[in-house]
């Protein structure tokens, strides 16, 4: 598990590599999908962090949860200001507030 630091570019950097991911779908307790990231620009911080949170975690909880603000770094308080402009770092902050928790699979590229 890295020590993540204020500076998401700097977290960024510690991650295991995206390679191969075409998305990740985050899945709630019935079964449907509540979000998607694809492995598109824009986007490739946010698979990168969520990819590494269900290697570390497994699931998306809310000790995961606050993990992930942690690495999103500067974007955590940005996300607060501006809720909606950060979409992945949003599911983060309701999960960690107490919203339920959600599973993470990693599709691959094929």
């Amino acid at each position: 598990m890295i020590q993540p630091s204020n500076v998401f570019k700097e977290n960024l950097a510690q991650l295991p590599a995206i390679d191969g991911i075409a998305r990740i779908d985050l899945i709630d307790a019935q079964g449907a999908v509540a979000a998607s990231i694809e492995n598109k620009p824009g986007k490739l911080g946010s698979l990168a962090v969520y990819n590494y949170l269900q290697q570390t975690f497994g699931t998306l909880d809310a000790k995961a949860a606050e993990h992930g603000l942690a690495v999103f770094g500067e974007h955590r308080a940005d996300a607060r200001n501006r809720p909606g402009a950060h979409p992945n770092v949003d599911h983060l902050l309701a999960i960690a507030a107490g919203a339920p928790a959600l599973r993470i699979d990693v599709i691959a590229a094929g």
